[in-house]
């Protein structure tokens, strides 16, 4: 088995490394590490907890150290950006910023960390003092380019994290629009846990000649994790989560909703029961968001209730279960959820609960992972799916999804009547 010191990394990164307790690299940190040096452009797939931050800012740092273009350049303002990380949330934004400034503690080396929620004015202050590498959210950045405080002339080296989320149809305009201030002549390196068709068909606007590798097979799930379902009926979900929740041994969970509102239910639930909890999802704020991932880790609070906003951007050591309260509706989604419970290595379980109107949705999970999940039917809610009638089921969604759209469409009607009354 080969060390960090084995790999061609500058001096200063080694000692960072040693600092931290980085001794052996993991699979995928010593299959791309030599490759990111060499300028190659790369595309990584590998699962989440396998170290991919660390394969990607090590080669990074070490480019720009051992190829210092901005030593010319005394006056800082004349000082440029010369790596980019762009991910898709605030979460991931600052955990690979917080890596960032270990690994580069022993340089001199500056990043940052830019992403929305908050207020500009201390990140543009930041930006325009002196910055060699960027980590950032793409909506942020680019709203900071379009207001002329970022130059993205000099880019070295573009790394796209969750690049199969960023390449889909949320943000595939927006990454289509930031290839237009990149400079062509660039390394590009895009690291995936799952990798679609079509992601990899989008992929070659913006890599060139790339390496491709896989460390694991793609939406492959870990085989430490311990997975079971739950069948049960709508209204008794809640009950059965908090008959799971009894059990001692979940130290530390995190239960995943498809809706913010279907959180904050959850959360209410439970803190009525007196279930320590914590919502985190989109229209919550970054300190508040911050505040909830701080109370999972250090114990404060024993479960986080979690939109898929949390699925790519919780870093959390031994996180003992997953509970996803929801069935996702991308198949791809179940795989990143489980994953939060793998991490580095440490086994885990998943639980799911899976009502009725979600049986298409469960299909499409057991067909991406090409196996059984356990049913557990030794819980007081088990619905037995054999005696229901799937037909009526469907035709009974269908039915109640028209009437709130019908709903829906009268509160726009009677909303303009108030506002815009007819002239008599």
């Amino acid at each position: 088995m080969s060390l960090f010191s084995d790999l061609p990394l500058h001096k200063d990164l080694l000692k960072a490394l040693e600092w931290i307790w980085y001794e052996t690299p993991t699979p995928i940190q010593e299959a791309t590490i030599p490759l990111g040096i060499e300028w190659r452009d790369v595309f990584w797939c590998a699962q989440t907890g396998t170290g991919k931050t660390a394969a990607f800012c090590l080669p990074m740092l070490h480019k720009l150290i051992t190829n210092d273009s901005n030593a010319s350049f005394k006056d800082k303002k004349r000082r440029a950006i010369r790596g980019l990380i762009v991910t898709p949330t605030r979460e991931l934004a600052v955990q690979i910023w917080e890596n960032l400034k270990e690994y580069s503690t022993h340089t001199k080396i500056e990043n940052t960390v830019i992403f929305g929620g908050v207020k500009q004015g201390k990140q543009v202050n930041r930006i325009r003092a002196w910055v060699d590498i960027l980590v950032a959210t793409p909506w942020r950045l680019l709203d900071l380019i379009n207001q002329k405080h970022i130059n993205l002339n000099r880019i070295e080296v573009f790394v796209l994290d969750e690049a199969d989320r960023m390449l889909d149809m949320w943000f595939i305009h927006d990454m289509k629009k930031l290839q237009n201030y990149l400079p062509k002549k660039k390394q590009t390196l895009f690291f995936s846990a799952t990798v679609a068709p079509h992601v990899t068909k989008l992929s070659e606007q913006f890599l060139t000649n790339p390496e491709h590798i896989s460390v694991t097979p793609p939406s492959s799930t870990v085989e430490k994790i311990d997975q079971s379902l739950y069948t049960t009926k709508k209204e008794d979900k809640r009950k059965l989560l908090l008959h799971l929740l009894n059990d001692p041994t979940i130290t530390s969970a995190v239960v995943f909703t498809r809706t913010k509102h279907g959180a904050d239910k959850v959360v209410k639930v439970l803190n009525k029961e007196w279930i320590e909890s914590a919502a985190l999802h989109g229209n919550k704020s970054q300190n508040a968001r911050q505040r909830a991932l701080k109370w999972l880790k250090d114990g404060s609070v024993r479960i986080l209730v979690a939109t898929d906003i949390a699925a790519r951007g919780i870093d959390v050591d031994l996180l003992s279960h997953v509970i996803i309260f929801d069935v996702p509706r991308e198949p791809e989604v179940y795989v990143h959820r489980i994953w939060r419970t793998w991490r580095a290595g440490q086994s885990g379980k998943a639980m799911m609960l899976c009502e009725p109107e979600e049986i298409k949705y469960l299909r499409l999970i057991l067909k991406l992972i090409k196996q059984d999940i356990d049913i557990v039917s030794d819980q007081p809610f088990h619905l037995d799916f054999s005696t229901v009638d799937f037909a009526q089921v469907e035709k009974n969604a269908k039915k109640k999804n028209w009437e709130k759209n019908a709903k829906q469409q009268q509160y726009k009607k009677n909303k303009k009547k108030k506002y815009y009354p007819k002239r008599r």
